[in-house]
């Protein structure tokens, strides 16, 4: 299949009502990533299109990031996850650590992140650039864990960093879920429980977030099993809920996924994310 056609195959169907029918075919995240990297990175560089201050976690200094190998229907940066050629430009490592670290000192804060799409598409830019974070501030790496789990050395590589803590957050509580989510085929679902144990094997402090608008209590009960065996800690992980930014709600209403625990846009404003 020609290279262009891939991302073409998947593009979602706004105006479609079934959520089986807003994509035209379920995608391999592992070949979306591919083709996404091609999109959004260029030699030591990835494409951003903001660098800010956020009130997430207490205070943090962000950088947003362009390219995700995933399509979940309830994401809040929806239109730059579709269309990543329309924004941002690329930063090196050194320009993109820079930034960060300037937000931090100046507002006072003890952490860093990068956020907006998938921060491990660009793997040698992502290491880069954690080499440049200073050790008295902690990386927050918030991700998927797609390609941590199809590449047990990508975790390897990122148990050198000693100020880093890598949030997976697992989209749905189970590989039918992480479909009508996704759009992915449900290997991705195992792709990210595979994250978190490559991640344990290789002592990097993780911990797993869990989408849970979307699950039955019996799911939510078996995932917590299923993540207890990897980890006793992970029992306990933290819930994810959805926030109905924009055309979030309007989406999920076409798609006709239900959903249950839910946060109003009042009550996160999009500084925090």
């Amino acid at each position: 299949m020609a290279k262009n056609n891939f991302r073409d195959m998947i593009m979602v169907h706004e105006s479609l009502s079934n959520t089986d029918k807003w994509f035209k075919s379920h995608y391999d995240p592992i070949r979306m990533a591919e083709e996404e990297a091609r999109l959004v990175s260029r030699s030591d560089q990835r494409k951003y299109y903001r660098f800010r201050p956020a009130r997430f976690y207490g205070g943090i200094g962000t950088a947003d990031c362009l390219g995700c190998c995933l399509r979940c229907l309830f994401c809040w940066s929806w239109d730059k996850v579709l269309r990543p050629g329309r924004y941002g430009k690329f930063y090196s490592p050194q320009q993109v650590a820079g930034k960060l670290t300037t937000i931090a000192y100046k507002k006072g804060f003890r952490q860093v992140r990068i956020s907006g799409n998938e921060p491990t598409l660009a793997r040698h830019h992502l290491l880069q650039t954690l080499k440049q974070i200073p050790g008295d501030i902690l990386f927050i790496l918030e991700t998927n864990g797609i390609l941590i789990g199809h590449d047990a050395t990508y975790a390897r590589d990122l148990s050198s960093f000693k100020n880093l803590y890598v949030r997976v957050s697992i989209k749905g509580t189970s590989e039918a879920e992480f479909t009508r989510l996704t759009g992915a085929e449900s290997s991705g679902f195992r792709l990210q429980m595979r994250a978190l144990e490559n991640l344990v094997r290789f002592n990097v402090n993780t911990h797993p977030a869990v989408m849970v608008s979307f699950s039955s209590l019996e799911n939510i009960r078996a995932i917590r099993r299923q993540l207890k065996e990897i980890h006793e800690d992970f029992e306990d992980f933290e819930v994810e809920e959805i926030v109905l930014y924009g055309t979030v709600e309007k989406r999920l209403v076409k798609a006709g996924l239900a959903y249950d625990a839910v946060r109003g846009p009042r009550c996160i404003s999009p500084e925090q994310i």
